[in-house]
C-alpha cells in the first residue's frame, strides 16, 4: 500500500494546500439565492412593509428608523450564521466526520422522509410551525426595546416564518454536508441565506419610497410554495438515490431515478397549466406567464427523457442522477464511462509496476455530486478521456462504500492522543488512508503518481476541462 494504515507511515505529498475560497463563494451565492427565494414566500413577504413600517415610524425619527432596521437585518445574519457553529465543533473533533454524517445510509432515508414531508407542506396540506410558546416568548422580549429587543424581533422573524424557510434551510443544510469543505461551506451558506432575507429590510428602511414598488401579496405566493414543494419531492430522491448507492441495494438505477424526476416536473407542468390544483388553492385563471413557465418545464422533462437511453449524459444535471454504471442496461464495466479501474489499490499498484504507468489515484464517493461532475463533463471529453484511458492507471476509492471488511482486514489506528478510528468498512479504509497520507478529507481527489509511490504533481480537486488536461499531461510527462 502507499501507507501502512496499522503503522501510519505517512507519504508527504509536498503539494501546497488546495484553496477553497472560490468554492465558499459558490455556496455564498447559493445560499444567497435561496435566501431569496425564501424572500418569495407567504411567511417572509408580508412581513417586510410591516417591519420597515414599524422601524420608520415608531424609532422617533428616520436616522434612528434607518439604524433600528440595519442593525435588524444583521442580527438575523448572526441568527442564521449561529446555527452552522455546533458543525464546527464536529469538524474539530474528527475532520471525516461531516462526510461520514452526509453518507450515512439511514441519515439519507431520514432527509429522504424529512423532505417528502416538507414537499407536501408546500402543497398545502398542512402547516409545519414551530411551537407557539416559542415565538410569543420572543415577541415578548421584542418589546424590551434597544438592542436586545431588535434582536429578538430578529429572532421572532425566524421562528415564525420556519414553515417556509425551514425546507430551504434544510436543503442547505444536506447539501453542505456533503460537499467538500463541510463546516466552513454551511457557514457561508447561512451567510448568504441570511444575508438575502436582511437586505430587503435595510434597503427599504433606506429607501422607504420603494415599498410602494413591492407587488402586493396573494395568490403568487402560494404558486411559488407549490413550485418549492415540488422541487423539494425531487430532491428528497437525491437522498434516497445516495443511500441506495452507498448501500449498494439497486433499486433506484439511473434510470428509475430520471423516470422519477420526469414524473415529478411533468406534474409541476400540470400544475402551471391549470389541471392539478392543491387545498390552498383558489379559482385559477391561465396566465401568460404560467403558460410559458409550463411550457419550460415540459422541455425540461423531455431533456431527461434524453438521459433514458444507455450510456446517457445529462451534462447539465451531472452529479444528481446516478452515474452512467449503475444502469438497468447491462454495463461492461463498473467504472466511470467505461473506463478500466481498480477500487483496490494494492491491486492497481501491481498492475501499474508491471506495466510500468503512471497511477491516477482518484479519491471518490459513490454519494459525490462533484465527482459526477467531473467524470461526466470532464472526463468524458474526447482528449481527457483518451488520456485517461491510454496513459494511466485508474484507482478510484470509494470513501463512503459501507460494504463490511472482513474479519481479518478490520483493526483500529490512533490518529491522534484522543482519537482511536476502527476500520470497519471499505470506505473507513479509504477514507482513512486519504486522510493519513494527503491530510484531507474532500472529494474529487486526485493524484498522480508513479509505480514507485512518487507524486508526480501536485494534488488536483473540481476543475475545468483544459486544466484538468493539462494537469494529467504534467503527470505522463514526468
Amino acid at each position: 500500500m502507499l501507507l501502512d494504515l496499522k503503522h501510519k507511515e505517512r507519504l508527504q505529498s509536498g503539494s501546497d494546500e488546495i484553496t477553497t475560497e472560490g468554492n465558499l463563494w459558490k455556496i455564498f451565492a447559493l445560499g444567497f439565492l435561496g435566501g431569496l427565494v425564501a424572500l418569495l414566500t407567504p411567511c417572509v413577504f408580508p412581513m417586510i412593509p410591516l417591519t420597515v413600517s414599524f422601524f420608520t415610524k415608531q424609532s422617533g425619527n428616520k436616522s434612528k428608523g434607518i439604524t433600528n432596521a440595519i442593525l435588524y437585518g444583521a442580527f438575523i445574519v448572526i441568527i442564521y450564521v449561529g446555527l452552522s457553529v455546533p458543525f464546527h465543533f464536529l469538524d474539530s473533533v474528527d475532520p471525516e466526520i461531516l462526510n461520514t454524517i452526509s453518507t450515512n445510509i439511514w441519515l439519507n432515508v431520514i432527509f429522504f422522509i424529512i423532505f417528502i414531508f416538507f414537499a407536501f407542506s408546500f402543497f398545502g396540506y398542512y402547516e409545519l410551525t414551530l411551537p407557539s410558546s416559542w415565538s410569543n416568548k420572543m415577541d415578548s422580549a421584542s418589546s424590551a426595546g434597544g438592542l436586545i429587543g431588535i434582536f429578538f424581533m430578529a429572532v421572532t422573524l425566524a421562528l415564525v416564518s420556519f414553515s417556509c424557510t425551514g425546507p430551504i434551510l434544510g436543503s442547505l443544510l444536506a447539501g453542505s454536508l456533503t460537499s467538500a469543505g463541510g463546516a466552513f461551506q454551511l457557514t457561508a451558506g447561512m451567510t448568504g441565506f441570511g444575508a438575502a432575507l436582511a437586505l430587503p429590510f435595510a434597503l427599504f428602511a433606506l429607501f422607504p419610497n420603494l415599498l410602494k414598488s413591492l407587488p402586493k401579496s396573494g395568490g403568487w405566493l402560494t404558486t411559488v410554495k407549490v413550485l418549492l414543494g415540488f422541487v423539494e419531492l425531487a430532491l428528497a430522491f437525491k437522498f434516497l438515490s445516495n443511500a441506495d448507492l452507498v448501500a449498494h441495494w439497486g433499486i433506484l438505477k439511473r434510470e428509475v431515478f430520471i423516470g422519477i424526476w420526469m414524473v415529478i416536473f411533468l406534474l409541476m407542468a400540470l400544475y402551471f397549466f391549470g389541471v392539478i390544483r392543491f387545498p390552498h388553492d383558489g379559482k385559477k385563471k391561465l396566465s401568460f406567464p404560467k403558460i410559458s413557465f409550463a411550457i419550460l418545464v415540459v422541455a425540461f422533462v423531455i431533456y431527461l427523457g434524453t438521459g433514458l437511453t444507455k450510456n446517457s449524459h445529462l451534462k447539465l444535471l451531472a452529479g444528481f442522477p446516478p452515474p452512467t454504471f449503475y444502469s438497468l442496461y447491462e454495463q461492461e464495466s463498473d467504472c466511470p464511462l467505461g473506463l478500466d479501474c481498480y477500487k483496490d489499490f494494492d491491486e492497481g499498484l501491481a498492475f501499474a509496476k508491471a506495466n510500468n504507468k503512471p497511477i491516477l489515484l482518484d479519491f471518490t464517493g459513490w454519494a459525490c455530486v462533484n465527482c459526477r461532475k467531473m467524470e461526466e463533463n470532464v472526463w468524458s471529453d474526447p482528449k481527457v478521456y483518451k488520456l485517461l484511458k491510454e496513459n494511466y492507471v485508474l484507482i478510484s476509492l470509494y470513501v463512503d462504500d459501507r460494504k463490511a471488511l472482513s474479519e481479518d482486514e478490520q483493526f483500529k489506528i490512533k490518529l491522534s492522543e484522543n482519537h482511536l478510528k476502527s476500520i470497519e468498512t471499505v470506505g473507513d479504509k479509504w477514507s482513512t488512508f486519504q486522510y493519513v497520507n494527503f491530510q484531507t478529507a474532500s472529494q474529487p481527489y486526485y493524484v498522480t503518481m508513479n509505480a514507485n509511490l512518487e507524486i508526480l504533481n501536485e494534488a488536483k480537486q473540481y476543475a475545468g476541462i483544459d486544466e484538468y488536461y493539462e494537469w494529467l499531461k504534467v503527470g505522463v510527462r514526468k
